[in-house]
């Protein structure tokens, strides 16, 4: 499986596929990519870091059924593995946990609007 660690794109796509459940292939990820972080993404880059997403053990994936839509053609359904929820779950802790420290900046001290 290799390196555990996740860039921040990474991390994000790897939400992005929990988020997203069945309906997560790779354009579908790019488009929600914009729409969360108002920031463009190649597909390249979103296939590429699937792709390697998928080689570090976080993602398996399955083709879809084909679509009318897409001439037939079949989607690649991206899903998140059990140790790409632990590495998600290992991420936030680290990050909660430095936020914490940060003064004028705790979790605890936030109130959802």
């Amino acid at each position: 499986m290799g390196d555990k660690r996740l860039g921040e794109f990474e991390e994000v796509l790897l939400l992005l596929v929990g988020i997203l459940n069945d309906d997560a292939y790779a354009l579908r990820i790019a488009q929600e990519f914009k729409s969360q972080t108002g920031k463009s993404s190649s597909i390249g880059a979103v296939h590429a870091t699937l792709a390697r997403l998928s080689k570090k053990g976080f993602l398996t994936s399955k083709m879809g059924k084909p679509s009318a839509v897409r001439g037939g053609r079949r989607k690649r359904i991206y899903e998140i593995t059990a140790a790409g929820q632990q590495t998600l779950a290992i991420s936030r802790d680290i990050r909660l946990r430095l936020w914490n420290q940060f003064p004028g900046f705790s979790t605890s001290s936030f109130q959802l609007i």
